[in-house]
């Protein structure tokens, strides 16, 4: 059964999945981000996992102020505050519903804060930061080399700057799957495909990091496995509507929602719905340290 969207609704997607708009939130228009509670059950545990092995990779100092650009529902802020008892910690974000959420579940108020910001035009002076951290976002920000300029500009002179990406085209599993599914059977899928994301192949974070000047760059992978206590643990949080998957299942219904369902279980080796499985991840991570400020 091949799928068809209407090209309307195919062009918007293309849009946003290649470059036009950031899916994070400074495209205020787009829906991709804009609900923090379904987020949580999308992304939440996969951010949970991945944000110890970044603090990890970056080797954040316990002291001063720490910068999470793209801070979402707060999970890299969260671990950087449980793990360094005198850092302070300014997480900033497009998406005003994302910071609430964060501001909500903040059981450290007196070293965590939350604000609405733009990556591409930090409103921080230069050297505010001892270091910054970036979990899961660069690859969703239109100008991802002017936001790393800003990054560093409010960087100490030293200081390390990190991110991770997704490895979208091989080795996150659990989109791997759902893409490959969809692709089979929807000839539209193929261009929505995540893998055509920027930032998410080896080497793409790091060359980003050399182009703009930082030094003591290194870039490795990072891996983690996820456990789905069933099938409907790992379909049902497609159905809300976030991150590129979640959009394009909005215009997926009936019938054809069905069949793409049963794609995935196919990808999946699923034959029992009520058995629990685990899909392995990776992500690219990268770190740097600020160039000295002139």
């Amino acid at each position: 059964m091949k799928l068809e969207l209407g090209d309307d609704i195919a062009e918007g997607l293309l849009w946003r999945l290649h470059g036009a708009g950031d899916m994070r939130g400074q495209d205020q228009n787009s829906n991709m981000f804009a609900n923090a509670e379904a987020y949580e059950r999308f992304m939440g545990r996969w951010s949970r996992l991945i944000a110890p092995l970044l603090v990890d990779f970056t080797n954040v100092p316990d002291g001063g102020q720490v910068l999470d650009v793209g801070s979402g529902i707060g999970s890299l802020a969260f671990e950087i505050a449980q793990r360094n008892a005198k850092s302070r910690v300014v997480g900033i974000d497009p998406s005003a519903e994302y910071v609430a959420y964060a501001n909500s579940r903040n059981d450290f108020p007196a070293r965590i804060s939350f604000q609405i910001g733009d990556a591409q035009e930090l409103h921080f002076a230069d050297a505010t930061f001892r270091c910054s951290l970036s979990l899961l976002v660069f690859n969703f920000i239109p100008d991802p080399g002017k936001a790393l300029g800003e990054v560093c500009r409010v960087t100490e002179s030293g200081g390390w700057v990190s991110a991770a990406v997704w490895d979208y085209g091989e080795r996150m599993s659990m989109l791997r799957a759902f893409w490959d599914a969809a692709a089979s059977i929807d000839a539209r899928a193929v261009q929505l495909d995540e893998k055509h994301m920027p930032l998410c192949r080896a080497g793409e974070l790091s060359q980003l990091w050399k182009q703009g000047g930082l030094e003591n760059v290194h870039e490795q992978p990072q891996d983690i496995a996820m456990r789905f206590d069933t099938f409907l643990d790992y379909w049902d949080p497609f159905l809300l509507g976030q991150g590129p998957a979640g959009s394009y299942v909005r215009t997926v219904q009936g019938d054809r929602l069905q069949a793409l369902r049963e794609a995935v279980k196919r990808r999946l080796s699923i034959s029992d719905e009520s058995v629990a499985f685990t899909l392995p991840a990776r992500v690219w991570a990268v770190r740097g340290t600020a160039p000295i400020h002139r």
